[in-house]
C-alpha cells in the first residue's frame, strides 16, 4: 500500500497523476465486497473528483498548495461541514440543524488542497474504544476479516478507511485513545497531539479538557 508520504513524493517527482490516488480511494470505497458502506456515513464522490482535477491543474502549473495537495483524506463524523448535519455516529442527531460553517480543521485541509473523500463512521458520540456502532454498522478490522474483529474506536471508520486504501490518511479525535486504539488494532500509526495544538472549532466535543484532533496514517 502506498503511504501518504510516498504518494506525496511521487506527485513531487511527477511519477503519478494527481487524480490517481483519489480514483483508487473512491474505487475502494465503492467496492461491493469491501467495508465502504460501514466505514463511511457520507461519501463526497463528485466533489472529490472535482477537487482532484483542480489539484492536478495546480501540480501541472507547479503551484501545489501543499505537499498533500490532491491526496485523499477522510474526516470523522463529528467535524462540521457547512450545510450538513453532524451526526457523530448517532441517529439521534439526524434531524438537527445543519452546520452553518465548516470546522476549522476542514477549512485547513481544503486550504492545503487535500481531497476530502467522505465522513467516517465512529462509536456513537465517541463513547467507546471498541468502535462498535449499532446505527451505521461496525467496520471490520482488516486482521482476519472473516471473523469480524472490532476495529477499535472511537475513530473506527477512520482506521479501516486507511487500512483498506479508501484514503491515505484520516483525521479523527482522541480523548482517551480514540485515534491511538483503532490505529493500533488495525496495524497503523495514530498520533494524538496536545489538546490545544489543532483548533477544535466546529468539532463535537466529548470532554473539552481532554479532546484532541489527531491523525491516522
Amino acid at each position: 500500500m502506498t503511504t501518504l508520504w510516498q504518494a506525496s513524493q511521487q506527485l513531487l517527482a511527477g511519477q503519478i497523476s494527481p487524480e490517481t490516488p483519489t480514483q483508487h480511494a473512491l474505487s475502494a470505497i465503492a467496492a461491493e465486497s469491501g467495508e465502504g458502506k460501514r466505514v463511511f456515513t457520507k461519501v463526497y464522490t463528485a466533489a472529490a473528483r472535482q477537487q482532484a482535477e483542480q489539484a492536478g491543474a495546480r501540480w501541472q502549473q507547479q503551484q501545489p498548495r501543499s505537499a498533500i495537495d490532491g491526496l485523499p483524506i477522510s474526516i470523522k463524523d463529528l467535524f462540521d461541514v457547512a450545510g450538513e448535519v453532524t451526526t457523530a455516529g448517532s441517529r439521534l442527531l439526524s434531524n438537527t440543524s445543519p452546520a452553518t460553517a465548516n470546522a476549522s480543521m476542514v477549512d485547513r485541509l481544503q486550504q492545503a488542497g487535500a481531497v476530502i473523500v467522505g465522513k467516517t463512521n465512529m462509536s456513537e458520540f465517541a463513547f467507546t474504544g471498541l468502535g462498535v456502532n449499532p446505527h451505521y454498522g461496525t467496520p471490520a478490522n482488516p486482521w482476519q476479516r472473516a471473523q469480524q474483529r472490532i476495529p477499535g474506536g472511537s475513530s473506527s471508520g477512520a482506521a479501516v478507511a486507511v487500512s483498506d486504501g479508501m484514503c491515505l490518511a484520516a483525521v479523527g479525535t482522541d480523548t482517551g485513545g480514540s485515534v491511538r486504539i483503532p490505529a493500533a488494532l488495525c496495524g497503523l500509526t495514530g498520533f494524538k497531539p496536545s489538546a490545544s495544538r489543532i483548533d477544535q472549532r466546529g468539532t463535537l466535543p466529548l470532554a473539552a479538557s481532554l479532546d484532541s484532533i489527531g491523525v491516522i496514517a
